[in-house]
């Protein structure tokens, strides 16, 4: 089954006092790339999130939010005061101005709004844990929907290049008889006679440095293991992208070996889809 790195979740959910929402995206990445930004009050569990989006996600460039909105009247911040008296004092000695315009100076002041620091109340961050593996399961969804689409696209593709493959061997017969004809016509215009024997020999030599059997057979085994791989329960695109590896250098070596323009014409076809599944590979999990 194939998995896409490419996805987004988000959960929103109401708590006595507060409004919450969770939002986790994923792009590709060689590896884990996680960043996470949530209010202070929650970091001491950074740690228990981190692990379980490593754990669900494995791979891709990660973000994962937590946006908190107070809805009800508790809050944690208080006036000093004190503080602020003083500081009114102060200023009324320095500057003229109205009682509320010294507090508006003065409430600007350092420590004159205080904030309690409140520990996590373990009933509501059960609640927030298990909005968070709701939040995976609909980046998981959504990886998979799209994993889904580009297996089509590489089912399609790697039937291409076996499609090309089954007409390059077609032509290999004709491409052959070419390499002995322009050998052939090679000889006729040195005007010297040559010992048949000898022309035989050396002419199954060339021709042995030019055969793509080994290269067709591997490369056919290749692209049914790429098909094979992508059935496997678990998505692998570490494992695709090395068999796309050896896909291209069959691909190549027929190339290279094949001296022969209808068949250079078909490799060029087969390099084009490869490349194409070796670009769409990097969104695999």
């Amino acid at each position: 089954m194939i998995r896409s790195m490419t996805g987004y979740g988000k959960s929103v959910f109401q708590l006595p006092n507060k409004k919450l929402s969770i939002e986790i995206k994923s792009l590709n990445s060689k590896n884990l790339d996680l960043n996470a930004r949530m209010p202070s009050i929650y970091r001491e569990r950074e740690l228990d999130i981190r692990k379980l989006l490593a754990h669900e996600l494995k791979r891709g460039k990660v973000d994962f939010s937590i946006y908190l909105e107070t809805t009800g009247e508790a809050t944690s911040s208080k006036v000093n005061q004190s503080m602020v008296a003083a500081y009114m004092s102060q200023l009324n000695e320095v500057v003229e101005a109205s009682q509320l315009e010294l507090i508006q100076m003065a409430i600007r002041m350092p420590d004159a709004v205080t904030t309690d620091r409140k520990d996590i109340d373990e009933e509501e961050w059960k609640v927030i844990f298990n909005e968070i593996k709701a939040t995976l399961k609909k980046i998981q969804a959504y990886r998979v929907q799209e994993g889904e689409a580009l297996e089509q696209d590489f089912k399609r593709r790697i039937e291409t290049i076996a499609q090309l493959l089954e007409q390059v061997a077609a032509i290999d017969p004709e491409r052959i008889e070419a390499v002995r004809e322009r050998l052939r016509k090679g000889i006729d215009e040195l005007k010297e006679k040559v010992d048949e024997n000898r022309f035989e020999q050396e002419l199954i030599y060339y021709i042995e440095k030019f055969d793509i059997t080994e290269e067709k057979v591997r490369l056919k085994n290749h692209l049914e293991y790429f098909a094979t791989s992508m059935e496997t329960p678990e998505s692998n695109g570490k494992k695709l992208g090395f068999i796309s590896q050896e896909i291209g250098r069959e691909i190549n070596t027929i190339g290279s070996k094949a001296n022969y323009a209808p068949m250079q014409k078909l490799v060029v076809q087969m390099k084009d889809e490869l490349e194409k599944i070796k670009e769409q590979l990097l969104n695999v999990l």
